[in-house]
């Protein structure tokens, strides 16, 4: 820091406080549906059979342990990655804003590696390519959570957060109907994808309104080094405790989702044995998603009535709990429509509240960037290191039963540790 530099009132820094607008939200949903599409079909759907397809095996655990493989690979990028590139957007100049370029590169990564994704047909070309996704996807959606904190006052946050997070559900949806019933070979599906994803950013790149850094806040963060920017990264537990016991409640909840949902279309082909697994995913994928966007829209507005996110948190790992510990007791389609429903409402009560938690534990206002990209690594290093731990986990307890256990239980002392945090009600 400059201590001469002059005393101003930092805009970039101020704390939100005029609303933002239905239009404005609409389009902040609209560019995270096509990164979640971009991100989560291919880990449901297209990468399984992408890589099932180059590791032709009579045992169908070689290519689930080359899926898991293939996508831990990726998610160590993406977890080294997330907070370098936070702290880079915090102090990116231009007369676009802060966060804009990284948007905007992280969309076009993200669609390019999607379209590319599609001519691979050996697993290091698989590997390149989808680190290219999810570097892309680190990129953009660090630099949205940041603009939350950016834009977005924190009475309104439940509200907004629910409407990050219902794309989530309906992305999954979307994307499925969309590779599995329209564009049926894997090329043509990950190129749909990435058309998607590139055509619903540019609303929210149009209506973004982000403000540049002027020389004095810019002069608060110091000169950008590699030295300012990894030393910047390390957040300190024992002074910001919220922000710590937050990023590991979001890494344990994530985590249980991730390594039974990634796991479902092997679940539903090689234990359920169900005649169409991929129609049948899709059914399932429909519940879940009516119930989680009517969840976390209604609930995340809930939250910002009676100014509570840790009730909803906790209330989300019993319900993920529960729905796991039945397919592990009782597999069946009937119990994983059930599941559905149960996943769905966890993932509702989740979703309504993670980001508007995560933001108001934030640090330091001018370090928003590095802090969201800190807390986005509990998003997307269990999405990454997920289907790995599932695969080790099914081999491990020679089948899908023990995937659930550790699943339910994973979620459940993530909702319970939230408890801990003191700062947010």
């Amino acid at each position: 820091m400059i201590p001469d530099a002059p005393l101003v009132t930092p805009t970039a820094y101020a704390q939100p406080t005029r609303p933002v607008r239905a239009g404005w939200i609409a389009a902040f949903a609209g560019v995270w549906l096509g990164l979640w599409m971009a991100q989560l079909v291919p880990v449901q759907v297209l990468l399984p059979l992408q890589i099932a397809a180059q590791h032709a095996s009579d045992d169908w655990l070689v290519s689930l342990v080359a899926y898991g493989l293939v996508s831990a690979v990726a998610g160590t990028f993406v977890v080294v990655a997330y907070p370098i590139v936070g702290a880079l957007s915090d102090r990116t100049r231009s007369r676009f804003g802060r966060r804009r370029p990284w948007i905007f590169g992280g969309v076009v990564l993200a669609s390019v590696g999607l379209a590319l994704l599609g001519v691979q047909t050996e697993t290091l070309g698989t590997v390149v390519m989808w680190t290219a996704v999810m570097m892309g996807f680190c990129m953009a959606s660090a630099a949205l959570t940041a603009v939350m904190a950016d834009s977005v006052p924190a009475g309104q946050r439940g509200l907004v957060s629910g409407w990050i997070s219902a794309p989530n559900a309906l992305g999954i949806l979307l994307g499925i109907v969309l590779v599995t019933a329209v564009f049926t070979t894997t090329a043509s599906g990950y190129l749909a994808l990435a058309v998607c994803n590139l055509a619903l950013a540019v609303p929210f790149l149009l209506v973004l309104r982000d403000v540049p850094l002027t020389d004095a806040e810019a002069a608060l963060l110091g000169p950008l080094t590699a030295r300012t920017i990894l030393s910047s990264i390390w957040v300190d537990p024992r002074r910001h405790p919220d922000f710590a016991w937050t990023v590991a409640s979001r890494v344990l909840i994530n985590l249980g989702n991730a390594i039974a949902t990634t796991m479902l279309l092997y679940f539903f082909t090689f234990a359920l044995r169900v005649a169409d697994p991929t129609g049948f995913l899709v059914s399932t994928t429909v519940i879940y998603m009516v119930v989680t966007i009517v969840a976390s829209v209604a609930l995340g507005k809930l939250s910002d009535v009676v100014q509570r996110r840790r009730v909803f948190v906790l209330a989300s790992g019993v319900a993920q709990a529960v729905s796991a510990l039945l397919l592990a007791v009782a597999p069946a389609e009937s119990t994983a429509v059930i599941g559905a429903v149960l996943l769905g409402l966890g993932q509702g009560c989740f979703f309504a509240v993670d980001q508007a938690l995560a933001t108001q534990v934030l640090p330091s206002a001018e370090t928003r960037g590095k802090d969201v990209g800190i807390m986005n690594i509990a998003l997307a290093g269990p999405q990454a290191f997920g289907p790995l731990l599932g695969a080790g986990a099914v081999v491990l307890f020679g089948g899908f039963a023990g995937l659930f256990v550790a699943s339910g239980l994973a979620g459940l002392l993530g909702s319970v540790i939230i408890m801990r945090v003191r700062s947010v009600r």
